[in-house]
């Protein structure tokens, strides 16, 4: 995702994805996506090592990033709820982006005001690692694609030690046309990629089989793809590599992702050193009550499925 690179412990990623994953030494890592702004009871379930924040989006006034597109960056509440986050000792991760609202680079003008919103965002979570969830019209939005692998790029200038990943929407058949082009995006305009984070959900009507074996061949499907795409060796492109399940009932009618199949997930990320597992999201780790949720919809804030309150947590972290 990038030609300059980041050997790590004396192996070799070519041409793109220079990451921790690059050493022999790592580790799977459980990082859920949590509320910004409101904490949950089940935010550290399974002992997370990092935090997703969920999302920074425009705040409707053009190049303004707010959380949830509703909060300031410097609202004082939120700057609380991050430094409990971090308490334990894990990190935040800013996600720009996510499925509603406003995305900063179909906001955004130019390179620098873009990038000075993505900075201005890091610096009030105190983080050096930021993920873009790009999806729907945006992947395909080439404008905005450029724009914002030129602002990434340029931040990344400014702030060496910035890492980052891009969380894409992926079919058990690989990334879409659209994912792909975004990552040449990427490679194009220099951007040092830490992580390619797959959104293993919601793939749609006809896919009524087992979610944890749909996640295993989105992950083998996209990894053939980033070796291709990238000149990764095998170990580098699973490596580089990130899952986020939606867990419980899916957006998707017939899709429902089980505590079963979050245990595959995990058991099949040890095997393969995948970077970090996710999921969507943190706030929906526990059972609906009455009225929570109908007619097999997804839930906002619970999981549609039976489980004990952070259970799903506890599987991912293995």
């Amino acid at each position: 995702m990038r030609s300059s690179l980041k050997p790590a412990a004396g192996l070799t990623c070519l041409f793109a994805l220079a990451v921790t994953g690059c050493s022999s030494g790592s580790t799977t890592a459980y990082a859920p996506y949590v509320s910004a702004t409101t904490a949950y009871a089940t935010d550290s379930a399974g002992s997370p090592s990092a935090y997703n924040l969920a999302f920074v989006i425009s705040g409707g006034g053009g190049c303004t990033p707010k959380w949830n597109g509703t909060h300031p960056i410097g609202d004082a509440s939120v700057k609380s709820r991050i430094a409990r986050l971090k308490a334990s000792g894990a990190k935040v991760r800013v996600s720009f982006g996510g499925a509603s609202g406003k995305e900063l680079a179909a906001a955004c003008g130019s390179v620098s005001t873009l990038a000075a919103a993505y900075g201005a965002a890091l610096d009030a979570a105190g983080s050096d690692l930021a993920d873009f969830d790009i999806e729907g019209d945006r992947l395909t939005d080439a404008a905005s694609v450029a724009l914002r692998s030129r602002a990434i790029a340029a931040l990344q200038k400014a702030r060496p030690d910035l890492e980052v990943s891009f969380t894409l929407p992926v079919m058990p058949s690989g990334l879409d046309s659209g994912g792909l082009a975004l990552l040449r995006s990427a490679n194009e305009y220099d951007v040092q990629v830490s992580t390619v984070n797959l959104m293993t959900m919601n793939y749609g009507e006809s896919y009524t089989g087992d979610m944890g074996d749909y996640a295993v061949t989105s992950a083998e499907a996209a990894h053939a793809q980033l070796k291709k795409v990238f000149g990764l060796s095998d170990a580098a492109a699973w490596q580089d590599m990130a899952l986020t399940s939606m867990i419980g009932v899916n957006d998707i009618a017939g899709e429902t992702f089980t505590l079963s199949d979050a245990a595959r997930v995990r058991s099949f990320a040890e095997k393969k050193r995948i970077a970090w597992v996710s999921m969507w999201s943190a706030f929906r780790d526990r059972s609906c009550q009455a009225g929570e949720s109908s007619g097999g919809d997804a839930a906002t804030e619970c999981s549609g499925v039976a489980q004990s309150a952070g259970a799903f947590g506890k599987a991912f972290a293995g």
